[in-house]
């Protein structure tokens, strides 16, 4: 008698050929398989067990920038409290938002949460204000964007194979990380150009927007710059209290607060897959490049989410963003970052050997601002004490 245990003796695991096929019955006709992939710069032999997407999502993660996100302010500088947000509990959170909003759609999970993952990873140090400052200093040079930065990250910076650079990630989440292109183009010699990125890029798109918009919020609350009152002028913030409240009428700070931002978080995702699913259904689409073909995104707020999301905005702007207790720090972290760039300019010898090897390719300011860009807020002001001294 066969002694061997069933599961021992039996295939128990799914090759990629079959997921690839478990895609193809039952996601969207309009989502972006993985088996119809357009495929990679540089041609690599596909996974036995894992599908094109779940390797670029594995790629991103073990990615040195990736780590580094860690390090990175998101709203308040890195380091001034526990539980405040950096690049990348925001990137693991709108990686999860993407998810949702994928799965309710019967779309490509994997690929929507690699996008997610990797739209930051060519953020600078020091958040929106760093940005900023690398822009000033880069003006006169091609500018800087950490959109585009993001691509330079994946597709040049990270060094993870030793016969061409970056982490040679599949067309479908490039395209996605070129958040504001004109035109997508299919990567084939005279290929179409398409005015629309994926409806999983265009689902990370906007779950970034839902989790900096909610998050940022809540962070603030923790950091205790906001007063109800002010709250109280938002319509979203009124309208999540009021159904918190109902249906737990004896809570209380801390929890009300956290509870009032997970009702707002389901809102606007509520929104989001009910929107966007009318959307497509009008437009008619029966496959991804038919998505692609399309003049604007069919991944979209209601008219009155909007409306009530761009209220949210201003608010953010006015009392957070601007805040004196964050943009006073915000403003010394940056005329650090500005001083150190300034100092890599007159001395290029103070870069790495790597870096430095990229000046004739690149050029000086080029190769600099992608070294101080990949830095975290705890590097940066260390190396700024350091030319100090």
């Amino acid at each position: 008698m066969d002694s061997t245990p069933a599961f021992v003796s039996r295939k128990s695991w799914k090759t990629r050929e079959e997921m690839e096929a478990d895609e193809a019955r039952f996601l969207a006709p309009f989502a972006q398989k993985s088996g119809e992939s357009r495929g990679r710069v540089f041609e690599q032999p596909r996974h036995a067990y894992r599908t094109e997407f779940q390797r670029d999502r594995a790629r991103i993660i073990h990615a040195r920038a990736f780590r580094r996100l860690e390090y990175k302010t998101q709203v308040f500088l890195n380091g001034t409290g526990d539980h405040l947000r950096t690049r990348l509990t925001h990137s693991i959170e709108v990686a999860s938002i993407s998810r949702t909003i994928a799965r309710a759609l019967s779309l490509n999970e994997d690929l929507a949460e690699a996008i997610a993952l990797a739209h930051d990873l060519g953020h600078s140090p020091f958040g929106h204000s760093g940005e900023e400052i690398l822009a000033e200093c880069m003006h006169e040079h091609g500018g800087f964007d950490h959109n585009k930065q993001s691509q330079r990250v994946v597709e040049l910076l990270e060094h993870a194979y030793p016969g061409f650079p970056g982490l040679n990630l599949t067309f479908e989440v490039r395209e996605g990380l070129r958040k504001h292109d004109e035109f997508h183009q299919s990567p084939e010699e005279g290929g179409e150009k398409y005015r629309c990125p994926s409806l999983e890029a265009q689902i990370a798109d906007l779950g970034d927007e839902i989790t900096y918009y909610s998050h940022d919020l809540d962070d603030a609350v923790d950091f205790e710059i906001l007063e109800t009152r002010q709250l109280e002028e938002v319509a979203i913030w009124r309208q999540s209290h009021e159904a918190v409240t109902a249906r737990y009428p004896d809570v209380r700070e801390p929890e009300l607060h956290k509870l009032i931002i997970g009702a707002i978080i389901d809102a606007q995702v509520r929104d989001v897959v009910a929107t966007s699913a009318e959307a497509i259904a009008q437009a008619g689409v029966q496959s991804a490049d038919d998505v692609r073909r399309q003049a604007r995104p069919l991944i979209r707020y209601s008219e009155a989410r909007h409306q009530a999301n761009q209220e949210l905005r201003a608010f953010l702007y006015k009392n957070v963003y601007y805040h004196p207790r964050v943009a006073e720090v915000n403003r010394r972290a940056c005329e650090m970052l500005r001083a150190v760039f300034e100092a890599y300019i007159r001395s290029p010898d103070l870069l790495g050997d790597a870096a430095t090897r990229r000046i004739e390719r690149e050029g000086l300011h080029r190769t600099v601002c992608d070294y101080l860009a990949g830095m975290t807020d705890r590097y940066l002001m260390e190396e700024y004490a350091r030319l100090k001294t």
